[in-house]
């Protein structure tokens, strides 16, 4: 079996999961790989390194990310089109995309080398701008969400946006989110959108504080292409892909689509969905006591 492991944060916790991790699966002569910042806290295990997509084995059976839901939205640079599964270990927070906890690894382990648990897909988008930016051609791909948001002014952004060509709505907001079902429960939940099965063919996009307050969230199928502009008082906005933040001008040209491949995540077969967002959002439970 071939694994790799990647963590955003290093603290004692952090660290003694990746170890117990490493030792159970050094023990079954696995092949390890390590992202190049983590590996030098474990010099002394018997495993390669990667620092990029280009580096990480295609045929890894299961990559590892141990943190909450920011590490595994940023392991999508080094996953990206592989198709390599992916399991988050949650050392963090909430976890809806980190949903194995500390107390659940051992079985976890167990369950994998026996190959007793499910995959699921989820969709990525990708977007492209006109004019090109660096950073987004190198990798313009997000898990959660795009979303388009004021910088460094208190005044509301006017956003034009079109779906598959045709004109849909002038947004006059702090910002749009593009969502996909993954990223419901992230940027766009907090902003009002509603939550999406993971396996619905859909996007939504909710707009930020919007000062027309019939502006609603709008579910449109995943196979759209949406179009947008931003102008404003100001010089450029932000865009943001996920965790990453850049700085555009306005009126620069942004599509964004469904991307051709898709993040594959391992679930064990004692998790689910709902379960997930009953345990996440407390559903169902009184707390007035």
């Amino acid at each position: 079996m071939k694994i790799a492991l990647y963590s955003l944060v290093h603290d004692d916790a952090t660290l003694r999961i990746v170890s117990r991790i490493i030792t159970f699966f050094s023990e079954k002569k696995a092949t390890i790989q390590i992202e190049k910042v983590l590996s030098v806290h474990f010099t002394d295990v018997e495993a390669t390194t990667f620092d990029s997509h280009h580096d990480l084995n295609s045929n890894t059976d299961v990559f590892f990310a141990v943190g909450g839901d920011g590490t595994v939205l940023r392991a999508l640079n080094y996953v990206r089109g592989s198709k390599i599964p992916l399991i988050g270990i949650n050392t963090g927070r909430l976890g809806f995309l980190a949903i194995v906890q500390p107390d659940e690894i051992e079985a976890c382990l167990q369950d994998i080398v026996a190959h007793n648990f499910s995959t699921e897909e989820r969709s990525v988008l990708e977007i492209e701008t006109n004019p090109p930016h660096p950073e987004l051609e190198t990798f313009p791909l997000a898990l959660n969400e795009v979303s388009v948001a004021r910088e460094n002014t208190t005044s509301m952004v006017t956003i034009h946006t079109k779906v598959n060509g045709a004109y849909l709505n002038v947004y006059w907001a702090d910002g749009l989110v593009f969502a996909t079902p993954t990223g419901s429960t992230g940027y766009s939940l907090s902003s009002g959108g509603p939550i999406i099965a993971p396996e619905s063919k859909s996007l939504v996009l909710t707009p930020i504080a919007p000062h027309n307050l019939n502006a609603r969230p709008l579910v449109v199928a995943d196979s759209v292409e949406i179009e947008m502009h931003v102008e404003g008082r100001g010089d450029s906005h932000l865009l943001s892909l996920d965790a990453r933040l850049v700085s555009i001008p306005m009126k620069t040209r942004i599509r964004i689509k469904k991307a051709a491949s898709s993040m594959v995540f391992i679930r064990p077969n004692n998790h689910s969905f709902f379960n997930t967002l009953r345990n996440k959002l407390l559903w169902g439970q009184d707390k007035r006591n």
